[in-house]
């Protein structure tokens, strides 16, 4: 597993923790962070996605519901509701990322942290949500 893909993983951590456990981000990016400390982790990437993540989390949100077509949030499973809450805002605010990438990963945590589904359902919001980002010059 690359390194950028344990930083996701890590941004996901706390963003779940604040969303089940109603956590502050800095206690829940404490705990996870405290938990997955190794070399091959960038903290750097991992705390910007996680707290860029929960610092827009409305935008976002309301952004994710524009293309989720007949779901709510809160009828989502809290992991997808979080993978898509973390690739929304890598995004929209990494262009360097290419969106294949992006969307690639978050199918993958999805698979591997979700339910049989979830692949399909986080690929198909997130093929969606990328006509928002601006066009690569």
């Amino acid at each position: 597993m690359g390194s950028r893909r344990k930083a996701r993983i890590c941004a996901l951590q706390t963003l779940y923790l604040m969303d089940i456990c109603s956590m502050s981000f800095e206690h829940a990016w404490q705990i996870v962070w405290h938990a997955a400390q190794t070399a091959a982790t960038p903290e750097d990437f991992a705390h910007d996605l996680a707290y860029g993540s929960a610092l827009n989390r409305d935008s976002i949100d309301k952004l994710i519901m524009r293309f989720a077509e007949n779901w709510e949030l809160g009828r989502m499973a809290a992991i997808d509701r979080n993978i898509l809450r973390l690739c929304t805002y890598e995004m929209l605010h990494y262009p360097r990322t290419p969106i294949s990438v992006i969307i690639d990963e978050g199918v993958e945590i999805a698979k591997e942290y979700s339910t049989n589904d979830s692949g399909k359902f986080v690929n198909g919001i997130l093929d969606k949500i990328k006509s928002e980002r601006s066009p690569e010059t």
